[in-house]
């Protein structure tokens, strides 16, 4: 079952997925912003963040080479928003992060504008994948084990309901 949705967001369409996390907020946070932790479900990253920007080198993706992501907005432990930067409009992903404390846990709010001519099947269900990753390594402190394929199906699932 899918869990994104589609929203407007400064004018722009996004896609929009949750999570609710049993951790801290910090421990969240640090899964999306400490390149060690990062790497147990995304990729890693390299350089001073300092600076506004970072190498962010994807994981488990084949052919997924790194690429300068910019830091448009960090403010610990409640929001980051970054951007990878491309010469190709089209190839530009944004991803807005917020976190919020909730009895139990942290609430993820993960939206990200759609690229020109990218199709919302494809974002959702590869979103859904690394979000559940992420969940999955917060958890359990151990690099995620979740497979590809039972995510792949979802595209069949988000074209039909957000197409």
């Amino acid at each position: 079952m899918i869990t994104g949705t589609l929203e407007s967001i400064d004018g722009a369409e996004n896609i929009v997925l949750t999570r609710d996390v049993p951790a801290p907020i910090d421990e969240v946070w640090d899964a999306f912003t400490v390149s060690g932790r990062l790497a147990l479900w995304f990729g890693t990253w390299s350089g001073d963040p300092a600076s506004g920007e970072v190498e962010v080198s994807m994981a488990f993706e084949e052919e997924a080479g790194s690429e300068p992501y910019v830091i448009v907005a960090c403010d610990k432990p409640r929001h980051l928003r970054v951007h990878n930067l491309h010469e190709d409009p089209a190839q530009i992903w944004t991803v807005d992060v917020q976190f919020s404390e909730t009895e139990g846990g942290t609430h993820v709010k993960f939206a990200m504008p759609l690229p020109p001519g990218m199709e919302v099947k494809y974002v959702g269900a590869g979103w859904e994948y690394y979000l559940d990753r992420m969940v999955e390594t917060v958890e359990t402190g151990q690099i995620s084990t979740k497979e590809w394929p039972p995510h792949e199906a979802l595209m069949a699932e988000y074209e039909s309901e957000l197409g």
